[in-house]
């Protein structure tokens, strides 16, 4: 069996490309005219290929070609292996037009509304030659894309623990319960808690978010259900569906207060001990991280000192 080092000699980009051609045409000849190279060398360059693998990757046939199970899996890496190179090539010419350096962030709606849009573009004015490439999913896909690479760091709720990450505190934030204006749990301005709610219907976010997660686990202790009657992607348009009747939500209070216009909607704040969380920052590694992550790090877990001074 070849070793790591033999089979990544013995496998040329080129290769993997035509292979690639090969899968998406169905046939070596339409490869061979779309890439302007000749069949026999492309036939020439996929036996190799089998060779160095030591399997048949296509079977041939009088129309064409068919992938044999090993063939699938290689055109799955040969195509991650091309989108990178593409990603890298995109990236290292940046460096060409000015750009030092770039910082992949996955984070969740609750930090991308209420924090991060003052926190990153203090940081882009103090260093407008670092790219960040911000994406917004729910917590536990921050988590698995920071494990698996995807992103050099993760901001989430700590209360759907690190997943074997490192993780640094980086903001506090209270859930409120979001209820139309003169609403029966409105009273005022008293706090209430979450069992008290379950009676209503609730505008609920996806079933995998952390707040999603945190109301059904709190339904559940009491012996009952959440009464979802619609489910949205996103706070603004929870905030939409509750001020048309259609039930109560649950959200950040920093976003409410940032999304909320007008008096159509009231906060109520609730007592109950989850609803109090913590937003963390997740690496795999801080201290292996690239310059360039480590000065967003400390710029981040600094800029709450600087607002509350």
């Amino acid at each position: 069996m070849l070793s790591e080092r033999n089979f990544a000699r013995q496998i040329d980009l080129t290769s993997l490309q035509l292979f690639v051609a090969v899968c998406e045409l169905g046939s070596i000849g339409r490869a061979a005219q779309r890439e302007f190279i000749a069949a026999s060398a492309i036939s020439k360059r996929l036996s190799d290929l089998e060779t160095a693998l030591g399997t048949p990757l296509l079977h041939r046939h009088a129309r064409g070609v068919r992938l044999t199970p090993a063939g699938e899996g290689l055109l799955h890496h040969a195509r991650a292996v091309l989108f990178g190179l593409e990603k890298m090539q995109t990236e290292l010419a940046e460096y060409a037009d000015g750009v030092r350096g770039h910082v992949r962030v996955h984070a969740s709606i609750s930090a991308i509304v209420q924090f991060l849009p003052e926190d990153l573009g203090s940081f882009a004015r103090r260093h407008p030659q670092i790219k960040i490439d911000l994406e917004e999913h729910l917590s536990p896909e921050v988590l698995r894309a920071v494990q698996e690479g995807a992103a050099d760091l993760g901001l989430c709720n700590g209360a759907v623990g690190a997943g074997g990450l490192q993780s640094l505190p980086y903001r506090n934030d209270q859930l409120v319960l979001v209820v139309p204006r003169g609403h029966a749990l409105a009273g005022a301005g008293e706090a209430v808690a979450f069992e008290a709610t379950l009676p209503y219907d609730h505008v609920g976010l996806h079933a995998n978010s952390s707040i999603h997660l945190a109301t059904h686990q709190a339904a559940a202790r009491s012996g009952t259900t959440v009464r979802v009657r619609i489910r949205v992607t996103g706070l603004d348009a929870m905030c939409r569906m509750i001020a048309n009747g259609l039930g109560v939500g649950v959200m950040p209070e920093r976003a409410f207060a940032l999304l909320h216009t007008g008096d159509a909607l009231q906060a109520v704040p609730l007592t109950d001990p989850w609803a109090r969380r913590q937003l963390v920052l997740v690496a795999r590694d801080f201290s292996s991280l690239p310059s360039t992550a480590r000065l967003l790090v400390d710029h981040l877990r600094s800029e709450p000192l600087q607002q509350a001074a």
